[in-house]
C-alpha cells in the first residue's frame, strides 16, 4: 500500500507541474498578444448616405470598444516583414506616407486577372477569375458620382475571360485577345468592340498569333499591341502590331507589323499621354498548363519581374526611361493619370528569395512626366495585385484583385471584389 501511495503521490506531482506549465505558458501568450503590433482587428460600420463602409481600428485588449470614436483607417506597415528582414527594397515595404482610405459598394464579384476601362465618372470592369475553376463572362459597371455598382451585361462567348488588352477612344472600348477559359487555357486570337452608349459589341480583325496580356493602347488613329505571352503561356513575345480603328471600325483587313518592343512579357501598363505611349513594368514567363492536364490546371514556371519603363518616339523608336522604385507586375488595369503624373496601384514585385513565395505590392507609386522622377506617393490598405483603378473628383479609386495573407505576410491569398477609395492630392 505504501509503494502504490507513493506512485499516486508522484503522478499527482508530475499533472501540478504540467498545468503550473500550461498555466505560465497562457499567461505569457496573453501578455504577448496585448503588446503585439498585430493585436489590433478591424471592425467596418455601414453608412448608407454614401454607400460605404468606414474602417476604424480597435485594440483588441481595449473594453467598452463599441463606444470609442470612429477613425478612417491610416495604414502603417513601415516596418519590415518577418520574411522580409535583412534584404533590399525589392521584397520589402518600402517607406511611404499614410493614405486615408475609405471602403465602398463592393463589386457584384471577385475578379482576378481582369479587365477594366473608366470612360468619365463610369468604370467599365470586365471578365476575371473568380477562382481558379471558375472565370466571368460579363461586365459590371461603377458609377463614381453615386458611387453605386449596376448595369450589368453578358459578354460575346468568344470573347477572352482573362489577360485581356484593352483600350478606349472615349466611347468605343476596344478588348483584345487574352485567355479563354479557367486554369492554365490556351489563347484566343479573336478581338471585340464594345459600343459603350449602346453595350452593343462588334467584331474586329484577329490577331495574326494569339497572346497572352499584351500591351495595347491607341495612338495616333492606330490600336497598337505589342509583348505579351507566347501560345504557350510563359515564352515573352516582342511582336509589335497595329490596326487603323475609327469610331469602333477597323480601317484595315489585317494587323500592321511595328517596331518590337525591347523586352516581352505580360502584365505591364501601357498609357498614352500627351501623344506619348508608354510601357511600364512587367513580368518575363508565366504559369503554364501542366502537360497532359485534361483541366490545363496550372503549374509553376520561373518567372522574372522588372520595373523597365519604355516610351515610343516621334520616329517609332524605343526609349528606355527611369525604371520604377522596384520591379512591378500585374499592373495591366492599374494605373490613372493624375495631374501629369502616371500612378500605379499595387502589383507583385520578384518571389521571396529564401521562400520563393510571390510578394505582393502595398505601394502607390508616381511617375512625374515633366521630371521623368518616379516616387512612392503612399501605402495601400493592403498589399495587392491586378486592381482594376480609376480616379474621379480627387478621388483615386481600386477595385478587385488578390491581396495579401495579413501585415506579417506579403504573399498572396483571398481574391477581392472591395472598392477602396482616398483623396489625392498631386
Amino acid at each position: 500500500m505504501a509503494v502504490g501511495g507513493k506512485h499516486a503521490s508522484t503522478k499527482l506531482l508530475i499533472l501540478f507541474l504540467l498545468v503550473l506549465v500550461l498555466g505560465l505558458a497562457l499567461l505569457a501568450d496573453f501578455f504577448w498578444a496585448s503588446t503585439s503590433p498585430f493585436s489590433h482587428y478591424s471592425r467596418f460600420s455601414s453608412d448608407p448616405s454614401t454607400n460605404r463602409r468606414v474602417v476604424t481600428t480597435v485594440h483588441s485588449s481595449t473594453k467598452g470598444s463599441a463606444d470609442q470614436p470612429k477613425q478612417k483607417i491610416k495604414i502603417d506597415r513601415s516596418q519590415k516583414t518577418s520574411a522580409s528582414q535583412e534584404l533590399n527594397a525589392t521584397f520589402a515595404d518600402l517607406p511611404a506616407r499614410y493614405l486615408e482610405w475609405e471602403e465602398m459598394a463592393e463589386a457584384p464579384v471577385p475578379r482576378l486577372d481582369g479587365a477594366a476601362i473608366q470612360i468619365k465618372n463610369l468604370l467599365y470592369v470586365f471578365a476575371g477569375y473568380g477562382t481558379i475553376d471558375y472565370v466571368h463572362s460579363h461586365v459590371d459597371i461603377y458609377n463614381f458620382t453615386d458611387n453605386t455598382w449596376g448595369g450589368r451585361f453578358a459578354m460575346p462567348k468568344e470573347m477572352a475571360n482573362s489577360h485581356l488588352g484593352m483600350a478606349t477612344d472615349g466611347r468605343y472600348i476596344y478588348a483584345v485577345t487574352g485567355q479563354f477559359g479557367p486554369q492554365c487555357r490556351g489563347p484566343t486570337a479573336r478581338n471585340f468592340v464594345l459600343d459603350t452608349q449602346t453595350t452593343k459589341w462588334s467584331d474586329l480583325p484577329s490577331l495574326p498569333v494569339p497572346r497572352y496580356a499584351p500591351a495595347t493602347q491607341l495612338w495616333r488613329g492606330r490600336l497598337h499591341v505589342m509583348g505579351g505571352s507566347k501560345e504557350d503561356r510563359h515564352e515573352p513575345g516582342l511582336e509589335h502590331w497595329s490596326l487603323a480603328v475609327k469610331d469602333g471600325k477597323a480601317l484595315e483587313k489585317e494587323w500592321r507589323k511595328e517596331i518590337p518592343i525591347p523586352r516581352g512579357g505580360p502584365h505591364r501598363s501601357c498609357i498614352v499621354v500627351k501623344d506619348q505611349l508608354f510601357v511600364i513594368g512587367g513580368q518575363e514567363g508565366d504559369f503554364m498548363a501542366k502537360p497532359g492536364s485534361p483541366i490545363f490546371k496550372c503549374s509553376r514556371r520561373k518567372e522574372v519581374v522588372y520595373g523597365d519603363v519604355y516610351m515610343l518616339d516621334d520616329e517609332m523608336k524605343w526609349k528606355q526611361l527611369p525604371p520604377m522604385p522596384k520591379p512591378d507586375s500585374h499592373i495591366e488595369f492599374a494605373w490613372v493619370v493624375v495631374n501629369n503624373t502616371i500612378v500605379i496601384v499595387g502589383g507583385t514585385t520578384e518571389k521571396h528569395p529564401v521562400t520563393n513565395k510571390m510578394i505582393l505590392v502595398g505601394e502607390v507609386f508616381g511617375f512625374n512626366l515633366e521630371k521623368l522622377e518616379w516616387s512612392v506617393i503612399g501605402r495601400m490598405p493592403f498589399r495587392i495585385k491586378t486592381t482594376l483603378a480609376g480616379f474621379w473628383e480627387g478621388w483615386l479609386y481600386f477595385t478587385s484583385g488578390q491581396r495579401d495573407r495579413g501585415p506579417a505576410d506579403p504573399s498572396p491569398k483571398q481574391v477581392v471584389g472591395s472598392m477602396w477609395r482616398t483623396k489625392l492630392r498631386l
